[in-house]
């Protein structure tokens, strides 16, 4: 059985191209091009980001330990128009966007993935942190968390289909990290110690404001902050530099702190409030994908996670089957649930589904 691995150069994928050539594979390296110049994979490579220069030849040194072909593929513009452009257009309609699941989606298990076929490969496989099993029952294709806990990438993984769980492995959903830099240190690997990629990889220092001022200029216009009242409390440097539940760089005043709670792209305004205010129970969410289920019938109880470091809740999700959307309701109120971002639904350790919050409803 052939697989395309994914390299980024990192310990992570290294180790899991290593154990499938243990695991009798025939294996191929593949490190994706996504910066659209070699001079920002460059700064990147300098803030610990994944895919410039040093991150190729990394991966080539280990593909040479490996005793495996390991190719360049160049996803620059398909990378540029689905998961950058996609950010840069979310932030500017007053939404937060998670851009490693637009990777995922279109990148890692549907570009890569017919690449691979390209070369006659069964499969793809990456260094997430994440289990694959087929349910023996139904036939589906099931997606699990991590046994690692701290380390589990199920929740931006809930898009792939269940064509793509069929060709795609992940061989290190079932190790710890520390276990993964111990198998690298056994194994001789040349990037055993190698610090790990920062998390969104095309920032290559973290600042968001400087990125979005560079790649939208013209998006960064000033408006009003205001409170729920409609009061004018202070001005804001642009909707696209604010998220849901931030409560620092407001720039105003008060008698207590205060927290964007909502975003007005037609008013072009911030809104503020307490704490208090930040807090909500409900939502509707859209473009949804289920993994466990073939489609949701009737509500069901799960547990629901509104971003990747949030702790998932339990909440009740009802379909709107005229429009394609689920209703969710949570037991207790979450703080900061943000358009934009995913949704996703557990059962137990197993993916349900999910979707991109769409609308948020009281409190």
């Amino acid at each position: 059985m052939k697989v395309v691995v994914a390299m980024s150069g990192g310990v992570d994928s290294s180790v899991t191209a290593a154990l499938l050539k243990e695991g009798g594979y025939e294996v191929i390296g593949a490190t994706m091009q996504i910066w659209p110049s070699n001079e920002l994979a460059d700064e990147a490579e300098r803030f610990g980001g994944c895919c410039g220069l040093g991150a190729v030849a990394d991966a080539k040194r280990v593909a040479y330990k490996l005793g495996i072909p390991h190719y360049v593929m160049n996803f620059r513009d398909l990378f540029a128009q689905k998961v950058i452009a996609n950010f840069c257009r979310e932030y500017s309609l007053g939404r937060t966007p998670n851009p490693c699941i637009r990777c995922n989606e279109y990148i890692k298990f549907d570009a890569l993935l017919t690449r691979a076929k390209e070369l006659e490969a069964d499969f793809v496989a990456t260094g997430h942190y994440a289990r694959i099993e087929r349910d023996e029952v139904s036939g589906r294709y099931l997606l699990k968390k991590g046994v690692d806990r701290r380390k589990d990438q199920s929740y931006v993984l809930y898009v792939m289909t269940q064509n793509q769980l069929r060709h795609a492995l992940m061989p290190l959903g079932g190790f710890t990290k520390e276990r993964v830099r111990q198998v690298a240190g056994e194994l001789g690997l040349p990037v055993a110690d190698k610090a790990e990629s920062q998390e969104i990889c095309f920032i290559p220092d973290g600042d968001y404001t400087r990125f979005l001022k560079e790649y939208m200029p013209q998006a960064a216009k000033p408006g009003p902050v205001l409170d729920r009242e409609g009061n004018t409390l202070g001005e804001h440097r642009g909707i696209l530099f604010y998220t849901i539940g931030q409560r620092k760089g407001l720039g105003i005043s008060a008698r207590e702190p205060l927290y964007v709670v909502a975003i007005d792209r037609e008013r072009n305004a911030i809104i503020v409030g307490t704490k208090r205010e930040v807090y909500g129970d409900e939502l509707i969410a859209a473009n949804l994908n289920w993994i466990g289920i073939e489609s949701l019938e009737q509500p069901l109880e799960l547990k629901a996670k509104i971003r990747y470091r949030h702790r998932e809740a339990d909440a009740v999700i009802t379909p709107i089957l005229s429009e394609d959307r689920v209703h969710v309701k949570f037991k207790q109120p979450q703080m900061a649930m943000t358009r934009g971002q995913a949704i996703v639904f557990y059962h137990k350790d197993s993916v349900v589904g999910g979707g991109t919050i769409e609308q948020i409803n009281g409190g």
